[in-house]
């Protein structure tokens, strides 16, 4: 186990004295552009917050459905936390090109969602907090091609259409209560631009 950057200690006392949103669940969102680090930071997260439950949006997209998942979303996460229940989700597969098996996600007390669009505006009303990870999209859509490899080059010619086309419809950054930003000694946590909206 890594030591915790005090940020990160800091950030997870703060979240959980938030009062729930979800049921009796925090459910807080990580987005950024692909590439920004966003499973990164929300593991490192999960960790100062003792082992939060983490749903990774790569297990409820699809190549066919990159960003139209919103459905699936509710019916298999959102309204089991909201009413208590334990959320039974089935992650994709982008290799086998199907779903897998069933996984549990427990209405813990802080869980986290984490990928992009995970701050859409239909989700926005179920969430405590929304993360930004403000890298720039260029610098991150660079990461990510280095290091998804060349193998990836099709589907990320793609991606960047798809994800270009969501935030132009349907922006983040925006309503982020926090931004977080990458910095030698590991993050930065600042205020972001919806910070006038906490209450």
């Amino acid at each position: 186990m890594h030591p915790l950057p005090p940020p990160l200690a800091g950030l997870a006392r703060r979240l959980r004295a938030l009062p729930p949103s979800l049921g009796p669940v925090r459910l807080i969102a990580v987005d950024g552009h692909a590439g920004s680090g966003k499973s990164t930071f929300a593991r490192r997260l999960a960790e100062a917050l003792g082992g939060a439950p983490v749903l990774r949006l790569d297990d409820i997209a699809t190549h066919e459905e990159l960003f139209d998942w919103t459905g699936r979303l509710r019916a298999q996460v959102i309204e089991p936390l909201e009413h208590a229940g334990r959320a039974v989700y089935r992650p994709y597969d982008w290799h086998a090109r199907g779903f897998g098996p069933p996984r549990a996600l427990p209405p813990a007390e802080v869980v986290l969602v984490e990928g992009v669009g995970a701050g859409r505006r239909a989700l926005r009303p179920h969430l405590a907090r929304l993360l930004w990870m403000d890298m720039p999209q260029e610098e991150a859509w660079a990461r990510g091609r280095a290091r998804d490899g060349e193998e990836q080059r099709t589907f990320w010619e793609g991606w960047v259409r798809a994800e270009l086309r969501h935030f132009a419809e349907d922006p983040s950054r925006p309503y982020a209560h926090l931004l977080v930003r990458q910095v030698p000694e590991g993050y930065e946590v600042l205020p972001g631009p919806a910070v006038d909206s906490i209450p």
